[in-house]
């Protein structure tokens, strides 16, 4: 059979991702530090863009759609405008601009009265580095105790290669027979040099596990051969379950004895490098806020330190009047122009698209910005994206690192879309709520009497949500809290 070249047509329909969309996709699901990061750096690659002076805006709480898609058309057909002057004279005439736009004569006035007056020898203020102080780290503690002491020159190499492998924690990740392997020492004298740091503060520090941690510290307050240690020893497994009737049975003391020695010990540090991690704080900042005004709430887009975007004029009238640009030259300008045209738009898109999805949260978790948690109710991505027509996949990407300050605290976005559970009458119940019910109970139980997780459910159902022991078991879990054998304290 021979081989024959025909042809032939064919309807098919598929998705084609421009790279204009593509960033329009990628925009949406930035947080706001990630797109002050990518806006910073078009800023720095496309000479088109430029910032508004902040005397040239105007704050907007409320974007309008109307507005908005205007001033992107606008940006794009003045591409085409035409300006009367030439090359030459629009630079002279922007260089006359800024001339006449500053007071010489006053701003040097102020300027000279503005400082204090001294004397004619010139003083130099300290770096910011010699202003600022900086948290110890655990290895720099401990490495300045190793060099204050009388230690040999062995010591101090077996020492250094300790303190490199104790983790943030203050553990020794590192076996003494790895160290003495790596150090050419023997094992012996690992040992030795190793009991010498764990003698360093914080006290507890170079130990191998918590048992040994929780006993450098029990020696250190001279409680040797006491209950404290004989607990600490032998019966860590009781201790962590609260097993305390076992333990008093075991030493063959009476319970009350058991709980003072336990008393003892929950006042030990079993991570004592705790207090020098250098791990900051992270402040999230809200990218909207939700304020309670009477009866109704207002949104407003947290713009703080986002640099409002505009063409730069000076390039724009170029290609207007730019007959003596070369093609490539024209061609450049042309394609940084469309780009800085669509960031922005794109921008304004994503602002807009944030702003009502969280109009439509609120909306259907109008109970929850009332009253609290409690009143969260089932939310999925699908109700939203039908009351602002938009795809669930647009929702996604929006309520993805993004967060919201309401009454009640901040909140991720996606927070608010959650499982539903049925209630006793019918009506469903969001899973973050019964969350929320069962830590308010746990809060509200006795200590010396804690609720079992069959307790709870029974609580529950009084409160017309009508789950299963092992949901309780399974939502207690998720949030951290232990169970009720572990949660009892007798004293």
């Amino acid at each position: 059979m021979a081989l024959q070249l025909k042809q032939s047509l064919s309807l098919s329909q598929q998705l084609i991702m421009t790279p204009q969309l593509q960033q329009a996709i990628k925009l949406l699901q930035l947080s706001k530090l990630e797109l002050l990061e990518t806006i910073n750096q078009e800023m720095e690659e496309n000479p088109l863009l430029d910032e508004q002076l902040q005397d040239d805006t105007v704050e907007i709480k409320q974007p309008s759609e109307e507005k908005e898609s205007e001033k992107a058309e606008k940006d794009s057909e003045e591409i085409v405008e035409e300006a009367s002057v030439s090359i030459d004279e629009q630079k002279s005439s922007i260089d006359e601009h800024v001339k006449e736009s500053i007071d010489w004569e006053s701003y040097l006035s102020e300027y000279n009265t503005s400082r204090a007056e001294t004397s004619h020898e010139s003083r130099e203020l300290p770096s910011f580095e010699n202003i600022t102080s900086s948290k110890a780290s655990l290895s720099t503690h401990i490495m300045w105790q190793l060099n204050m002491g009388n230690f040999s020159k062995t010591q101090t190499d077996i020492g250094i290669q300790i303190i490199g492998n104790i983790d943030k924690d203050g553990y020794l990740k590192s076996s003494v027979e790895e160290i003495a392997q790596d150090t050419g020492f023997s094992v012996e004298e690992v040992q030795e040099t190793l009991t010498l740091i764990q003698g360093f503060d914080p006290v507890g520090v170079a130990a191998r596990d918590t048992r040994e941690c929780l006993l450098i510290q029990v020696k250190f307050q001279n409680l040797g051969g006491t209950v404290v240690e004989k607990i600490i020893l032998d019966h860590m497994y009781n201790l962590e379950n609260k097993r305390y009737n076992n333990i008093a049975k075991n030493l063959g003391i009476s319970l009350s004895d058991v709980l003072s020695a336990i008393s003892i010990i929950t006042q030990l540090e079993p991570k004592p490098g705790r207090q020098y991690n250098d791990e900051e704080t992270i402040y999230i900042s809200p990218d909207i806020y939700v304020f309670k005004m009477g009866d109704d709430y207002e949104i407003t887009l947290n713009e703080d330190g986002m640099p409002k975007l505009r063409i730069n004029n000076y390039y724009r009238q170029i290609l207007a009047t730019g007959d003596s640009l070369s093609p490539n030259t024209k061609q450049y300008i042309q394609d940084k122009l469309k780009s800085a045209a669509w960031l922005i738009k794109s921008i304004h898109q994503r602002q807009r698209t944030i702003y009502k999805v969280t109009e439509s949260i609120v909306h259907f978790q109008k109970l929850f910005f009332d009253k609290g948690v409690t009143y969260l109710k089932p939310l999925v991505l699908r109700d939203v994206a039908e009351h602002i027509e938009m795809h669930e996949s647009t929702i996604s990407r929006v309520t993805t690192n993004k967060y919201v300050h309401t009454p009640q605290g901040i909140f991720e976005l996606k927070y608010f879309f959650n499982s539903s559970i049925d209630g006793m009458d019918g009506e469903s119940i969001a899973s973050e709520s019964v969350k929320e019910h069962i830590k308010n109970i746990i809060k509200s139980e006795k200590k010396t009497k804690p609720s079992s997780d069959h307790e709870i459910a029974a609580i529950l159902q009084k409160l017309n949500i009508n789950i299963a022991r092992r949901t309780v078991a399974k939502y207690r879990e998720s949030m951290g809290i232990p169970p009720s054998r572990k949660r009892k304290t007798h004293y």
